[in-house]
């Protein structure tokens, strides 16, 4: 953070300032070739990309709790610089092209993503699995009381056909056909799972 010149005015400060990032993310292998040259010519697109990838980046990894940016910046190199010393050593980091900086670096980044994925994909799994168990319950459950209704059905059909007067078998009757609102009633000699269940759901 001593490095940072918090107040930079001019274009070879905000340079030094996008070096001393490349260098933090190359020190914490971090694999993301920060675009200077684009960066520092201030177009709206670029730097919009670029602080896209760094929020994602940031809400990604940081792993919370208080920031105190004061406290970060106190005793670094909050002033300007009277002279870019080194200056050599400036042009020479220019000379390292996007392949170069690439090049013999694993990107733990990617590789912690995976696994984060890679986990994620196995909860879902699981889950999922658990769901079709709770689902396959529901529907033996459904079909059991599906069944114990249409017995009771023909078994009061039976009767009325006996006693068509009957005022209990009818009042029977007439709970097992009601519906509430919004139900719908499968059309005729239709296969159940088919079609008309995929509609409801």
């Amino acid at each position: 953070m001593q490095k940072v010149k918090f107040n930079a005015r001019h274009e070879y400060e905000y340079v030094a300032n996008y070096k001393v990032l490349q260098t933090a993310f190359d020190k914490h292998k971090i694999d993301k070739v920060i675009p200077i040259e684009r960066l520092t010519k201030c177009k709206f697109q670029d730097n919009l990309e670029f602080l896209q990838w760094m929020k994602k980046y940031w809400d990604t990894y940081y792993p919370g709790g208080p920031y105190d940016a004061q406290a970060r910046r106190s005793g670094g190199g909050a002033g300007v610089v009277k002279s870019v010393s080194g200056g050599g050593a400036t042009r020479t980091m220019p000379k390292r092209t996007a392949a170069s900086t690439a090049a013999g670096r694993i990107p733990s980044t990617g590789l912690h993503h995976d696994t984060n994925q890679s986990a994620m994909v196995i909860e879902l799994t699981k889950q999922n699995e658990d769901l079709k168990v709770t689902v396959d319950g529901l529907e033996k459950e459904r079909d059991f009381y599906f069944g114990k209704l249409r017995d009771i059905e023909i078994l009061v059909q039976q009767q009325l056909d006996v006693e068509p007067d009957n005022q209990l078998l009818k009042e029977i009757q007439t709970i097992l056909y009601s519906t509430e609102d919004g139900f719908e009633v499968p059309p005729e000699g239709a296969v159940e799972g088919e079609a008309y269940d995929e509609e409801t759901f």
